[in-house]
């Protein structure tokens, strides 16, 4: 049965006693944080997310791990970054971290039990939970909404360089294993011959690893072996998805949960195989440019983006790109995860409708880099009545426009939107947003949420110590 929390009872007031004679004093960052975090709607919202773990877990079953302690465990896994793995032993020898999720002497949930926790959590629910979060900031007087900045970045996803021969082989060795598996289930099936079950594994790494022996060559001799190759490689991988498909056939009648689990797995990677197949044929063995929008990058990660921003250290990222809005107090009031790499032009016009939805009124100043730029982008800003709007016009301008940039304001301006680039660095270092480790695009959106919301919850923890350092002249209370 889902808990609220653990009952105040003689096993707490032990534990506060046991506080209080080590003389242990806590970080008082994670004093305001636990503050914020005694928050009722945010609470129920992620409530009702774990509520659907079963069809009864508000009313029968065994006492499970309570809601507030859930919240404050992954909250603080990525506050520092750490795996559920770490998270779950550092709280265990911790007085403080005891303290701060609400365990006290009760013993805590394994890591794979709060793996399953976070992973009923929705992607939507977190974006609900971060801008529940700016709005506390807003009581809290700690931004106004006053000023806004904008900006996008990308988020790697957790796969290798994608080549078309390492995806060939990643392709034959799952469907070897799940073949593998079903074998032993199989055994009365008098239908399947026993070449369905050859595990052409072996065959593919070996035709791989030729493969990139003969790219480190040059000259049309290795790049005949490479094309030989390649076909041989398609044809073992095209035989595996054929055994697959046989054996997924085989499978479609039998109800026991473990086939079940291993048809849901074929018929979710054999479209994703199939899809490598064509992809390397059309653009290795045909020599065609294969649309971006065509291409897959990972079996495993299939909602990876193939990104092109122009840099030079890195001229192409595979990832998802998200798009980050920061109004001033160092909150981020909102981020969404893009499909594809959409023109940057096009993200103006919905920061700005969101912002003004979320604080019921128009940014004092908004600003974006160059790439954002378009009279149509000023304009609407303008038009809603945004004051300055800071919008650098990239290539040739005309003096009108040069006099326009180089005031005072529009200059200041630029200096506090530099600003933003700072915390998307914070939010990589620190909270580990450059690469997501979570699977799917439901993992790939709570990495993502849960990482901007450790973000807020650090800045938001440092600046109320700050303003009750100042309010005490300096005594720290």
């Amino acid at each position: 049965m889902l808990r609220d929390k653990f009952l105040i009872d003689s096993l707490f007031t032990l534990f506060m006693q046991i506080l209080a004679l080590t003389g242990i004093k806590i970080d008082p960052e994670l004093i305001e944080i636990d503050r914020i975090l005694e928050d009722d709607e945010i609470f129920q919202r992620v409530k009702r997310d774990l509520s659907r773990r079963c069809p009864k877990t508000l009313i029968t079953g065994r006492n499970s791990t309570p809601v507030e302690v859930i919240i404050r465990l992954l909250a603080l896994k990525h506050l520092y970054n750490w795996s559920y793995e770490d998270t779950v032993r550092f709280v265990n020898d911790s007085l403080v971290l005891r303290w701060f999720c609400r365990v006290y002497l009760h013993p805590l949930c394994s890591d794979k039990t709060l793996l399953r926790w976070a992973n009923l959590i929705q992607p939507q629910t977190l974006e609900v939970f971060n801008e529940r979060l700016s709005t506390i900031a807003c009581g809290l007087k700690l931004t106004r909404g006053r000023k806004l900045r904008t900006d996008g970045t990308v988020v790697e996803t957790h796969i290798h360089h994608p080549t078309d021969s390492s995806l060939l082989a990643d392709g034959v060795r799952v469907l070897s294993r799940l073949v593998k598996r079903a074998k032993g289930l199989l055994q009365d099936e008098a239908q399947l011959a026993v070449e369905t079950f050859r595990d052409r594994n072996r065959s593919a790494r070996n035709a791989a690893r030729r493969i990139y022996a003969a790219a480190r060559q040059r000259g049309e001799a290795a790049q005949a072996r490479i094309q030989e190759t390649y076909r041989h490689l398609v044809r073992i991988t095209q035989a595996n998805v054929e055994q697959a498909r046989q054996v997924l056939a085989a499978l479609k009648d039998r109800q026991d949960e473990q086939a079940q689990k291993l048809r849901a797995s074929l018929e979710q990677f054999i479209p994703r195989v199939e899809q490598v197949i064509t992809q390397a044929t059309r653009r290795v063995l045909a020599g065609e440019q294969v649309p971006v929008g065509e291409k897959i990058v990972s079996i495993f990660e299939p909602h990876t983006d193939i990104i092109c921003r122009g840099k030079a250290n890195r001229p192409v990222e595979f990832g998802r790109k998200v798009w980050l809005d920061e109004v001033e107090g160092g909150i981020v009031s909102r981020y969404h995860i893009l499909d594809g790499n959409p023109s940057d032009v096009d993200q103006w016009k919905p920061s700005l409708d969101h912002h003004c939805e979320l604080f019921g009124r128009p940014p004092d100043q908004a600003s974006a880099d160059r790439g954002v730029y378009s009279a149509p982008n000023e304009a609407y800003a303008e038009q809603i009545g945004v004051k300055r709007v800071i919008l650098p016009k990239p290539g040739h301008k005309s003096d009108a426009r040069r006099q326009h940039e180089r005031q005072r304001w529009f200059k200041r301006g630029r200096r506090f939107h530099a600003g933003i680039e700072g915390r998307i660095s914070v939010l990589k270092r620190k909270h580990g947003l450059n690469r997501c480790l979570y699977h799917g695009e439901d993992g790939f959106g709570r990495w993502v949420g849960w990482d901007i919301i450790a973000g807020n919850l650090a800045v938001m923890g440092s600046a109320l110590f700050a303003r009750r350092v100042s309010e005490s002249e300096g005594v720290v209370v």
